[in-house]
């Protein structure tokens, strides 16, 4: 698996193998393959929380930093719960990246909620964004891929001053980076 495979594509994938044995009819050979995916998950599951004891317990600052810049782990991270950082301050991590850009058209983003339990990140477009017929693609060019690549865990992000007020959906970006020593 090279590092650039996309942690969500390949999750699509495995529910589109399952939904295919399921469709085959045999109820015992969809249960099993349901069962491997589930010890496999596990397995990695187990194996990345192990790597993340280990780093932190050697303090090891520079390689959690890696670990957790790296978009593939850190997708994997956080759906183990395992990233050294809450979805809230990943998400708060990743509007950092992208206020210079809006800055530079006069405009901002403000963080309303990370509501968990749902997976909604609600935002608000502050300045010159709010309201601008640009703000669609502003939002889906910078603000959702820096979320999605930040909390691979968030569903949706509904985002106020839009230029239409459509809710949008994410796609994949790169992951926040921890502060060394930042654990969970």
């Amino acid at each position: 698996m090279s590092a650039t495979t996309d942690a969500r594509a390949t999750g699509e994938r495995v529910e589109e193998l399952l939904a295919g044995l399921a469709a085959l009819g045999d109820p015992a050979a969809h249960a099993r393959a349901e069962e491997l995916v589930r010890a496999l998950v596990g397995l990695y599951g187990a194996a990345l929380e192990r790597v993340m004891e280990i780093v932190t317990e050697e303090e090891a600052a520079g390689v959690l930093r890696r670990l957790t810049s790296d978009p593939l782990l850190c997708g994997l991270l956080a759906v183990h719960d395992l990233h050294p950082l809450d979805t809230g301050e990943r998400v708060r991590l990743a509007l950092e990246e992208v206020r210079p850009h809006l800055g530079s058209h006069a405009g901002d983003v403000e963080l309303l909620a990370v509501e968990e339990e749902t997976g909604v990140v609600r935002l608000r477009l502050r300045g010159a964004c709010d309201g601008c017929p640009s703000s669609r693609v502003t939002v889906r060019d910078a603000i959702e891929r820096a979320v999605t690549g930040a909390a691979p865990e968030v569903a949706r992000v509904e985002v106020e001053g839009v230029h239409d007020d459509t809710l949008l959906q994410i796609a994949p970006g790169p992951c926040p980076v921890p502060e060394p020593g930042v654990t969970r």
